[in-house]
């Protein structure tokens, strides 16, 4: 079901939800967590509605207008147990853009938001962006309903472009992921105004956060934007160098392995974990081709404008399908314009504000050793170390829905993640400095879908 704007919230009132419009009947009684739902106005949007909600967490909206589980597919496991009962109120809506890559609402708008406000409200605001070329529900199990069960409220972004088809946004190379950062700025902004409104008062604590390229926008956030947050927490965010490494560097070897000019020792090399050969298959299929061709014609087009051309394919297969010639691609010998372009959304390592980072030493997507790791050294190397926690969850891959398929040689990043919010809201708010950067070992028993501790 999707929401109309020519007729606001009314697919809601079908399935059963307590929705109320602006103002409500004469004489009609108004639950009393829905009293002035009407009042925020977020700053800068072109179009929002509200919605008074009995529950803000993916239990009571699935299947409703307010989530989209589709789109969270493949992120968590099975077995995963969420918080529910969360009332509040909902705000959806976009602020001005030009792209029309996202269609959900049946907006056929970029540049969507929610804004989740509950009535239990701790005093704190999270934000993120949406993970890969998702939108901006797909982080709702993730993130959403934990934070809003520890009296957070919760902000999310589609960063402003969505799909395969991404790098088509943007007037010049690099600009549809420059993009993607103003966006994370332009929602906390505006979220942090929608919170005062609602509340009376701004939020006392504001945290970024998110996993892959919303760990990434995590990563630049605290570096450029310090003074909007107080701390964040980084799963497995993408990095991005002007020199390298960064996906370009990376990815070739695996597309070269695919036709055939490239061996696994080429991949080991290349910093792919030699235990992660058994995800290869998998990540060969719907992640390494794919990848690879979509950020070089992000940052790259002139390299070859053929493939993927104006799209990266309009069936799976032909999205899914790696580019032949990206397989003999060099970043290093490519022209200046394409560092120029990567310079755009590079990292620094100039943290302002408190960060911890999480990655799986059995990410196939994103390897640790050309990744996390270079990261941790290049905040040490500014001088920022103590502002920084990094983690390895041992037998922790790219996206955990991969657990389901391997459960004897995987284990979820979720609860460690999990732990790491805490342990950040404590370091930044009681002044509990979290342990030293470690692995975290997988345990031989228990629950490793639901429980795991940063804390050694």
């Amino acid at each position: 079901m999707r929401l109309s704007p020519g007729v606001p919230l009314l697919a809601a009132l079908l399935t059963g939800l307590t929705v109320l419009g602006p103002a409500a009947p004469a004489g009609a009684r108004v639950p009393a967590h829905c009293a002035h739902q009407d009042r925020p106005a977020v700053p800068g949007a072109e179009h929002q509605e509200s919605a008074c909600l009995a529950d803000l967490t993916t239990a009571g909206l699935a299947g409703t207008p307010y989530t989209d589980m589709a789109d969270q597919a493949g992120l968590s496991a099975k077995g995963t147990r969420n918080p529910s009962g969360v009332p509040g109120v909902q705000i959806d809506g976009y602020f001005p853009d030009d792209s029309r890559s996202n269609a959900t609402h049946g907006w056929a708008h970029d540049a969507q938001f929610v804004i989740r406000l509950p009535d239990e409200w701790n005093g704190g605001l999270v934000v993120t962006g949406a993970p890969g070329t998702r939108r901006q529900y797909s982080s709702d199990t993730l993130i959403s309903d934990q934070v809003l069960a520890q009296g957070f409220a919760y902000a999310a972004t589609d960063k402003g472009n969505t799909g395969a088809d991404f790098f088509t946004d943007g007037r010049e190379p690099g600009d549809a992921v420059a993009e993607w950062n103003r966006r994370v700025t332009e929602l906390t902004k505006a979220a942090k105004k929608a919170v005062r409104q609602r509340y009376g008062k701004a939020p006392r604590r504001t945290y970024m956060t998110g996993i892959s390229n919303a760990g990434y926008l995590t990563r630049w956030q605290l570096e450029n934007r310090p003074e909007l947050y107080d701390g964040g927490v980084d799963w497995e965010g993408v990095l991005w160098t002007t020199r390298g490494p960064n996906l370009l560097t990376s990815l070739p070897v695996t597309v070269a392995r695919t036709f055939g000019t490239a061996s696994d020792e080429d991949l080991i090399r290349a910093g792919f974990a030699p235990g992660s050969r058994f995800l290869w298959p998998y990540h060969e299929k719907a992640y390494w081709g794919l990848t690879q061709k979509m950020f070089r014609a992000e940052f790259d087009p002139s390299y070859d404008p053929k493939c993927p051309g104006a799209t990266a394919g309009t069936t799976l297969p032909e999205i899914l399908a790696p580019c032949a010639s990206d397989a003999s691609y060099s970043y290093a010998s490519r022209p200046a314009s394409v560092r120029r372009a990567v310079a755009k959304v590079a990292l620094t390592g100039r943290i302002g504000r408190p960060l911890i980072t999480l990655h799986g030493d059995l990410d196939t997507l994103l390897p640790i050793a050309t990744d996390s790791d270079v990261y941790a050294r290049m905040i040490d190397g500014r001088g920022w170390g103590a502002l920084h926690r990094s983690y390895t969850v041992q037998d922790g891959t790219h996206t955990d829905g991969l657990y389901d398929t391997y459960p004897d040689r995987l284990r979820p990043i979720l609860p460690c993640y999990r732990s790491a919010f805490t342990a950040l809201t404590r370091w930044v708010e009681a002044g509990e400095t979290p342990p030293a950067d470690h692995v975290i070992a997988r345990p031989t028993d228990g629950d490793v879908v639901n429980s795991c501790s940063v804390q050694g």
